[in-house]
């Protein structure tokens, strides 16, 4: 086929365009392309890109896609993925094939029936996105074998519970996790996020049962970001673990109980670039808190409780809050 046979991890990982982003046939088998916005001219599809769109077109066919390089590989199963093609017989051709990115978010059918054979690449495997997809606890088992996974996006994942993060608990490259909408995670079951000591990036938003679960990420000292929006449970207990992460640089509390309290345990997140408090019970008192912050940059207090009444430290003949470059209030 031509070109480059391996993949450095240190590039960019490239977001998947698809090939029908650029060529479709018609009703005459045509190919129609799109033209380029500076000359109008025709863009002409490169070799791989045909030859990937073909054997998409007949993935049924082929029983094994272990014999090629593994960018070439991940290229037809992005591909067929991009495309809608892939169903679950076609994952055993793909077995053997070193894949490095598994996006499935979204995508029809994807169960615990696709676990074994989308964690098969062991180690090889550095990011998978299964949002929205019906995995379980036992499908989430199979994860423990790829224990150089990065990145982790289980969106909407309502069946996985404390049991499936126990599974997760040995991923130490994890960076990148994401649990967005998940009632069934407790405080319990975040203790074993506490190992995951090279996390930079953990979402939380709307898992509504993790009251007392902050505690197990204090030692999460490389933490970058945290989104905690539209957590009804979390109080200002909950926030005093989180002023032992001092690396953090965005906070999300949208719509959590946290109050002029809660915010005094942030004072000491001197990192801190971007605060979002949407919809919390704070008021002008909480201000002197914040203005400790000194990389704050971007501060929502909007519908919070907020009157005339101490908002003069907004002032611009204030010294105070001088580094912001956003605000809503």
């Amino acid at each position: 086929m031509g070109g480059s046979s391996s993949r450095s991890r240190s590039a960019p990982v490239r977001e998947h365009r698809g090939i029908y982003r650029r060529y479709s046939r018609n009703g005459s088998s045509k190919w129609q392309a799109t033209f380029d916005d500076k000359d109008g001219k025709a863009i002409c599809p490169s070799l791989m890109e045909l030859c990937t769109y073909k054997i998409c077109q007949q993935i049924d066919q082929y029983d094994t896609f272990s014999m090629l390089p593994g960018d070439i590989s991940q290229l037809i199963f992005d591909e067929s993925v991009y495309s809608r093609r892939l169903t679950w017989n076609d994952l055993e051709a793909f077995r053997g094939c070193a894949l490095q990115d598994i996006d499935l978010g979204e995508y029809p059918c994807v169960d615990d029936s696709w676990m074994e054979a989308i964690f098969s690449h062991g180690s090889n495997l550095l990011s998978a996105d299964l949002s929205g997809s019906n995995v379980t606890d036992c499908g989430l088992v199979h994860i423990k074998k790829c224990e150089n996974v990065e990145a982790l996006n289980l969106n909407f994942c309502y069946q996985i519970s404390d049991v499936g993060l126990d599974h997760i608990k040995g991923l130490l490259h994890l960076t990148t996790l994401s649990l967005k909408r998940n009632n069934n995670i407790t405080a319990k079951g975040m203790s074993a996020l506490s190992g995951l000591v090279n996390l930079l990036n953990l979402d939380l938003e709307r898992c509504t049962s993790i009251y007392g679960g902050l505690v197990h990420l204090r030692c999460l000292s490389k933490l970058q970001a945290l989104n905690l929006n539209c957590c009804n449970c979390i109080t200002d207990a909950d926030i005093e673990p989180l002023s032992e992460l001092t690396n953090l640089k965005e906070l999300q509390l949208s719509s959590t109980k946290v109050t002029d309290h809660g915010v005094v345990f942030l004072k000491g997140l001197h990192k801190l670039a971007l605060l979002n408090m949407e919809l919390c019970c704070v008021t002008a008192a909480c201000l002197d808190s914040l203005s400790a912050i000194e990389g704050l940059l971007h501060l929502n207090l909007s519908r919070c409780n907020l009157t005339g009444d101490g908002c003069d430290k907004f002032s611009s003949k204030s010294s105070i809050f001088t580094a912001l470059f956003m605000l809503n209030k």
